[in-house]
């Protein structure tokens, strides 16, 4: 898995024993089976074909929404025109609609291409119910809320905001 704390936590209060490697040690440890799973992105799991690598079976549990996180240095930005700024700030909004775009592509209720591409390869894809989804939720509660006063309840408000507003 990535290499992220609050990953580790997350898998760690689900019962795994998270490991953090490389790319090049994860793909043997997969094929041998000293590694069980791994938690990547659908569109990650098509390119790096994970099928072949003994990987085939899927859940889909929507557990995280990826930020996508624009920053600029405050006195930089203050150092453009107000024009400047506003397209800056413009384009920050389009390239952000653009990746939550790209990130859902074949994978929402009008449209599940990348996910019958991967049921092609002979991968069972299981979408968890609302209950064994709840299962999940309550399982990594303590990881939420541990998370939430180190990241700020503010801030996990307006993410979990936006979230819903998508």
């Amino acid at each position: 898995m990535v290499g992220s704390p609050i990953y580790n936590d997350i898998f760690t209060a689900l019962g795994a024993n998270p490991t953090q490697m490389s790319w090049a040690d994860a793909q043997p440890a997969l094929t041998t089976g000293a590694v069980d799973g791994q938690e990547n992105p659908l569109t990650i799991y098509t390119v790096l074909k994970m099928h072949e690598l003994g990987q085939t079976h899927v859940t889909l549990w929507g557990y995280v929404a990826d930020p996508l996180i624009f920053a600029v240095n405050p006195d930089v930005f203050n150092s453009f025109t107000p024009e400047d700024q506003e397209i800056l700030r413009q384009a920050a909004i389009d390239a952000g609609a653009y990746g939550i775009e790209v990130a859902r592509k074949g994978l929402t209720d009008g449209d599940t291409t990348l996910i019958d591409e991967i049921k092609g390869y002979g991968v069972d894809v299981v979408t968890l119910t609302d209950e064994e989804r709840q299962q999940f939720i309550d399982a990594t509660r303590s990881v939420y809320d541990a998370w939430k006063d180190k990241i700020g309840a503010e801030l996990v408000n307006e993410a979990e905001e936006s979230i819903k507003n998508r």
